[in-house]
């Protein structure tokens, strides 16, 4: 075993309540009562309404009892125009928590309203660590995809549609209530969905665990969920409705969700953010096709984690994979990974021009993700990443 030199450091760690298995997302109504009654906002999404869940949770609402308003004006990448209508819904109609059913989108959307109905200033003010000073009102989520894990994360990713650029709200006030973590719900999505949140929960894991601000805690639940989905993501595409498989892929998700809510991520996801505010890219998609040229880039930085999860991602034994190997056996694992869940190796995002690509690379040095990257990069680096993916569109 190998010295750990995080053991003697001080480390601050959040999660929030959560209930995890088969029919979870029943018990809201118990949560509700527990949380103090009153009429909910229930934020939802017009996919995950076509779904059925919305009226699910909605119908059951109403057997109990309980009074809600629907609120479901919420796009891919959540908008701050959509985060305060949303507020000021809540506040019309005399709400006193919130329950969310629904992927990121919904979840980041409904801790956007809940920060503003308490401190009572635009969504925009709140970017950065530490900058919520009022908590929520009681937050439950019902998570139907298993990817973003924003149900157990103390991250708020919210489109500034001003500057067409994604902001990061990262703080404890923002880590929910509860989750309620049904694997079941997760069926409903079609595979190009399940793909990339799948890569999303993966890139989460491969983030947090080299992170410079990784700890024995965080590295435990990001190794262990990168082992659940190297396991269960190839097999969703022949066995999408399978109950084992929905729930192993749903475990990986949430231990990569409390690993990267603790740890942080990396230049991943500075970049992704980027890509989806400025060009509206999905999330998920652009974390699968970046995690592999930020990994050989960062390899240096830390061979021998980088190591740890080629071996996991290639299901191989570590001691068979020599150092001088690992990058190989890593891109190839990824690769083989992303063809398997049919999300190709480049983007079409259109005609890209240079100045978009600057502008790209600059959004994401600014990121507070390549806060905690295991290696400092500057704009050529991220260029030349983001060339990697968008090679064939951009116009020079």
């Amino acid at each position: 075993m190998q010295v750990d030199h995080g053991l003697t450091e001080m480390r601050k760690f959040v999660a929030p309540e959560f209930i995890f298995g088969i029919g979870a997302r029943k018990r809201c109504p118990d949560y509700i009562r527990t949380f103090g009654g009153g009429k909910v906002l229930l934020v939802s999404d017009p996919g995950v309404e076509d779904a059925g869940w919305t009226e699910e949770i909605a119908a059951l609402l109403r057997q109990n009892r309980i009074p809600y308003a629907l609120y479901d004006s919420v796009s891919p990448n959540p908008r701050d125009t959509e985060v305060m209508k949303g507020a000021e819904f809540y506040l019309q109609n005399d709400c006193s928590m919130i329950l969310v059913v629904g992927g990121g989108s919904p979840i980041d959307c409904a801790k956007g309203i809940g920060i503003v109905v308490s401190n009572d200033r635009s969504i925009l003010s709140f970017e950065g660590v530490d900058n919520v000073p009022v908590p929520m009102p009681p937050l439950i989520c019902i998570p139907t995809t298993a990817g973003t894990s924003a149900d157990v994360s103390q991250f708020a990713i919210i489109l500034d549609t001003g500057n067409s650029n994604k902001i990061a709200i990262v703080s404890k006030g923002v880590v929910p209530d509860i989750s309620l973590i049904d694997p079941e719900t997760t069926k409903t999505m079609d595979m190009a969905l399940s793909a990339e949140t799948g890569m999303d929960a993966l890139t989460h894991a491969v983030e947090a665990f080299v992170s410079n601000a990784s700890s024995p805690v965080t590295d435990m639940h990001a190794l262990r969920a990168m082992e659940y989905l190297a396991l269960y993501l190839p097999r969703v595409i022949n066995k999408p409705r399978d109950s084992t498989v929905r729930s192993g892929i749903m475990m990986g998700s949430l231990l990569a969700g409390l690993a990267f809510s603790n740890a942080s991520l990396g230049l991943v996801h500075a970049m992704a953010h980027s890509l989806g505010g400025l060009l509206d890219l999905p999330h998920g998609l652009c974390n699968s096709l970046l995690l592999e040229h930020v990994s050989l880039f960062n390899f240096d930085a830390e061979p021998e984690r980088y190591r740890r999860v080629a071996a996991v991602l290639s299901r191989r034994a570590l001691e068979d994979i020599p150092l001088q190997s690992t990058p190989h056996v890593l891109k190839e694992a990824l690769k083989d990974l992303r063809e398997l869940l049919f999300l190709g190796n480049s983007l079409d995002a259109g005609a890209i021009d240079e100045t978009t690509v600057n502008k790209l690379a600059y959004r994401a040095l600014n990121d507070p993700c390549t806060v905690t990257n295991p290696k400092d990069a500057d704009t050529d680096d991220l260029i030349k990443i983001y060339e990697k993916i968008l090679h064939r569109k951009i116009q020079k």
